[in-house]
């Protein structure tokens, strides 16, 4: 009986010890961290200067509603639709060279120009085929061919507009308003008829303005 009394003296006296140490070391542990956090204030104080605590001015926290961010960005857009918009309307058979293939060359813009489009001395750098599209997807289409192709820094492109030969009455619809609408375009200065292997009288070569002479939208 005496030998359990020393054996549960022993156990007791083991987890005094343990506690003991534990308490020990968390002291240790809160010492050192107290002393980290004196020396941060004191490296702080070095660094910036003595800080003031802001007095407590009893003002009360209004919750102000914000106010809606402007959509910049959609309005430059909608202002570079507005300035791309094309005309069905338009007439442009007064604009137009009355040569062999009916080409176009903006005021200013020499007869010899048209002359080194028609030979290819520029390098077709993309197309774009509208052939078979209904007139309203065909304008959009051209629309956002030519802009992507002035923001890509492109000179000359080939716009494939068909024959007209599968139109009702086969009259070449497709082909007449494609030029119409490339007139109305800023960035088009000159275009002619496609030579018989870039497409003949169903294709357009069409030389654009250098992208840094166009202006850019601002914002309202």
């Amino acid at each position: 009986m005496r030998a359990k009394s020393f054996a549960e003296l022993g156990a007791v006296r083991k987890l005094l010890q343990e506690q003991a140490r534990e308490a020990q070391q968390r002291e240790a542990e809160k010492r050192a961290a107290e002393e980290r956090a004196r020396r941060e204030r004191e490296l702080f104080v070095r660094s910036v200067g003595q800080v003031h605590q802001i007095k407590e001015r009893g003002l009360a926290e209004l919750d102000r509603p914000r106010p809606e961010p402007l959509p910049f960005q959609r309005r430059l857009d909608e202002q570079e639709v507005l300035r791309e918009a094309i005309s069905d309307e338009f007439d442009v058979e007064s604009l137009l060279e009355t040569d062999e293939a009916l080409s176009f060359r903006r005021p200013g813009i020499s007869l010899e120009v048209v002359k080194r489009l028609r030979r290819g001395d520029w390098v077709i750098q993309s197309q774009i085929d509208l052939h078979g599209l209904r007139r309203d997807e065909a304008r959009e289409q051209l629309a956002g061919f030519l802009r992507e192709a002035v923001r890509d820094g492109l000179r000359c492109v080939r716009v494939i507009h068909g024959k007209g030969n599968g139109s009702p009455g086969r009259e070449p619809v497709l082909k007449a308003k494609v030029r119409s609408w490339l007139v109305q375009k800023n960035e088009v200065i000159a275009y002619v008829q496609a030579r018989a292997s870039e497409g003949g009288n169903g294709a357009l070569v069409v030389l654009l303005k250098p992208s840094s002479e166009l202006p850019r939208a601002r914002a309202a």
